[in-house]
């Protein structure tokens, strides 16, 4: 039977840019540093949190490389690899590899909306070609396509093939999965305000956008959960819904940079097409942090 890459908490970590928009790196491993300290369970880079999308080639493969060594095998390390080109994400996956990475996070691809064939020979050529667990990203919302829970039970098949990041808010597809996919096939909570009631379907944990700037919340919120105390985790997940709410106003990664800045992280501005939040957005998500205490 497989190992689950992770299990708990694992922050999709923001990519903080300088005033010139290059990666702040200084920023960059303090974030690094900051989350490993509050006790999470793995760390991921260059995903739809880091602004993947606006990277270069080089810089993605860079950032890579410097959380990989920042993290120094303190806690797994998953590289985002996924793209829209499945030739580039070999490319990025074996960079990945040859930088030390755990493990892979791969997004459906995107504007394709390729057929439930094409995602499983997607995946499936990108498995042949890289020796690290590879966790599936759903998220139907940016990418057009969702998969089923079908083409899950043919790639959970694949021993290279770990698991699922699970971002559609579909139940009834997780059920089906967990049903279809017994326990070899690990799935991971992608949305922050159902965390406690996907992994009480039996997610692993989470991969959070909230941990950015509530680390030992998600940490505890996970862990609870994975020691069966869930009416305790359900209260947790309630007394943050708020938040998270206000950290999902606009588009992510907009609200959760805003709100690291307000709470004097600087981890500096978003890459055009993304841009600042609104006025009125930000003053919600300011008064949310200041009811939490976070300012």
């Amino acid at each position: 039977m497989r190992t689950p890459v992770f299990t708990g908490s694992c922050p999709a970590l923001v990519t903080p840019f300088d005033q010139n928009g290059a990666i702040n790196y200084d920023a960059f491993g303090k974030l690094i540093d900051a989350q490993i300290e509050a006790g999470v369970d793995a760390v991921c880079v260059c995903g739809t949190t880091g602004e993947s999308a606006t990277m270069s080639i080089r810089e993605h493969i860079a950032a890579v490389e410097f959380c990989v060594k920042r993290v120094n095998h303190r806690v797994k390390v998953i590289a985002g690899a996924g793209s829209n080109d499945t030739s580039a994400a070999v490319y990025l996956s074996q960079h990945a590899q040859d930088s030390g990475a755990d493990a892979l996070l791969h997004v459906t691809p995107y504007y394709n909306k390729a057929s439930q064939t094409g995602l499983i020979r997607h995946y499936e050529y990108i498995a042949e070609r890289v020796d690290l667990p590879i966790i599936l990203y759903n998220v139907p919302s940016r990418t057009g396509v969702s998969f089923t829970a079908e083409t899950y039970r043919v790639l959970s098949q694949n021993p290279k093939i770990n698991g699922v990041k699970e971002a559609s808010g579909n139940f009834s597809l997780l059920a089906h999965t967990r049903f279809l996919c017994g326990d070899d096939f690990y799935i991971w909570s992608g949305n922050d305000d159902q965390v406690v009631p996907m992994m009480a379907l039996g997610a692993k944990g989470v991969i959070s956008v909230a941990s950015n700037l509530i680390p030992q919340v998600m940490v505890k919120m996970a862990r609870l959960c994975l020691d069966n105390d869930f009416e305790a985790a359900s209260k947790l997940q309630i007394k943050y819904m708020d938040l998270i709410d206000a950290l999902f106003l606009e588009v992510n990664p907009i609200p959760i940079k805003a709100a690291l800045n307000l709470a004097g992280m600087e981890v500096g501005g978003l890459r055009l097409p993304l841009c600042d939040m609104s006025a009125q957005n930000l003053e919600t998500l300011r008064r949310s942090m200041a009811r939490m205490g976070l300012l």
